[in-house]
């Protein structure tokens, strides 16, 4: 089975910025819609951001928009979340995944999918924890 692999969490304080990075030696990432998700201890998996097959769309979770950001290097085979303004509730284990490639129609194509039941290939997670 296909496993991505995320780096780049760790500690820092609110209202600091973390990057975080995703990559799979097994898969070309720019042939796959991409997200990030999230899991907090006690609490339920939660969307993230994702980005479209194409690149040329994306969409954020409420709570995150307007600090976090999405994105591909794809030169890099790289998922990228940069993170802005962390808060507190922030503090989670992300996870990136990649979903399905078989259909290259429109609406797919350039749709991002928010939904983690859209998703075929997943990482391990990394720790992000923010403090007070």
């Amino acid at each position: 089975q296909v496993q991505l692999v995320e780096s780049g969490g760790g500690l820092v304080q609110a209202g600091g910025s973390l990057t975080l990075s995703c990559t799979a030696s097994e898969l070309t990432l720019d042939n796959y819609p991409l997200g990030w998700f999230r899991r907090a201890l006690g609490k339920e998996r939660e969307f993230v951001a994702a980005i479209s097959w194409s690149g040329h769309s994306t969409v954020y979770s409420d709570s995150m928009k307007g600090r976090f950001t999405i994105s591909r290097d794809n030169a890099k085979n790289t998922l990228i979340l940069q993170m802005n303004s962390l808060k507190p509730e922030d503090t989670a284990v992300y996870y990136c995944a990649a979903g399905a490639n078989h259909d290259r129609s429109g609406s797919y194509y350039n749709t991002p999918l928010g939904s983690h039941l859209d998703y075929t290939y997943w990482g391990q997670g990394t720790q992000v924890t923010v403090s007070s």
